[in-house]
């Protein structure tokens, strides 16, 4: 069941990844194949700290492998650096908004969550320090910090539900 749901979470994505670059479907679910295989084989002895970034590198390593076997066009090599930038520049991007999304809802917090959090995570403050600073228990200050996390995660996934309303009912009809 865990490895399905690996599969259903990533193989689209790196499907897209791998048809950036070699734009073959045949080739790509090849690889695809062999990736999952190969994971699934290793299963026990590969310890994976970050499974995203294992996968895409193992994308990445089977997409070498295939140009290793194959005589490929300088043309064919632009493409995977250009595609390689794009998937960096798209990842800045996407952080840019998360850290976007964050800023503004620490700034409506009131104005004593705001400050303990900011000082916890921007100036990274421990709870004692803070707790001293402000003349407050630790017990006041998580409580603080928990109060302005609860609200981050709320409104990051009302952004994200937006996000997907818009995409599924807006831009479609």
């Amino acid at each position: 069941m865990a490895f399905e749901e690996i599969y259903k979470r990533h193989a689209s994505k790196m499907l897209l990844y791998a048809l950036n670059i070699l734009n073959n479907k045949d080739v790509c679910e090849d690889l695809m194949q062999n990736i999952f295989v190969d994971f699934w084989t290793k299963r026990k002895i590969t310890s994976i700290k970050n499974l995203e970034a294992y996968l895409f590198r193992a994308v990445k390593f089977q997409v070498f492998k295939y140009f290793r076997s194959q005589k490929f066009s300088n043309e064919d090599l632009t493409r995977l650096n250009i595609v390689d930038v794009s998937i960096n520049a798209a990842k800045k991007l996407e952080y840019d908004e998360l850290e976007s999304a964050i800023l503004n809802v620490v700034s409506k917090l009131p104005p004593r969550c705001k400050e303990i959090f900011e000082l916890s995570r921007y100036e990274h403050k421990s709870n004692k320090e803070i707790a001293e600073a402000w003349n407050v228990s630790i017990q006041a200050v998580k409580n603080q910090i928990s109060k302005a996390l609860i609200a981050i995660r709320a409104n990051l996934h009302k952004e994200e539900l937006l996000f997907i309303f818009q995409i599924f009912f807006v831009y479609h009809f």
